[in-house]
């Protein structure tokens, strides 16, 4: 029973932070929205681990698979002891112009989904979410 409560508690987390990083993306220029103490050392580490890696619409695959997250696992793990909860699971928009929806959503570690953002935000991709989408109701 602990265990379902756990789950019950993270999934209300992950519907809050949706929420709220809309809420945010809708109200402040996202280039200058910091969302950690360490956004510099986050997305420098990032974009030199990963040039490539096409932030507007993610493949699954290349974060998921065992080549990707052979890639991935030593970038997250420079953060152990920098980001709180740095493996803490964390939905991410597949593609960054749509809103977050079942379909729209990538279960990730909240290291990549740091990564992730701050490279949408410095990188113009988050700009046009104000004009597009109004934030909904609270989740309760």
């Amino acid at each position: 029973m602990t265990h379902q409560w756990r789950q019950c508690g993270q999934s209300r987390r992950m519907s809050t932070q949706r929420y709220t990083l809309t809420l945010i993306l809708c109200s402040v220029d996202p280039k200058l929205l910091r969302l950690t103490p360490h956004d510099d050392l986050i997305y420098k580490s990032f974009r030199e681990s990963f040039p490539d890696f096409k932030v507007d619409k993610i493949n699954e695959d290349e974060l998921k698979s065992p080549e990707g997250k052979a890639k991935w696992r030593p970038f997250c793990e420079q953060f152990k002891e920098v980001v709180e909860d740095y493996s803490f699971g964390t939905l991410v928009r597949a593609d960054c112009d749509g809103e977050y929806s079942e379909q729209n959503s990538i279960l990730t570690s909240r290291i990549q989904f740091y990564a992730i953002e701050l490279a949408r935000n410095r990188e113009g991709l988050n700009d046009n979410i104000r004009g597009k989408y109004k934030p909904r109701t609270a989740p309760k």
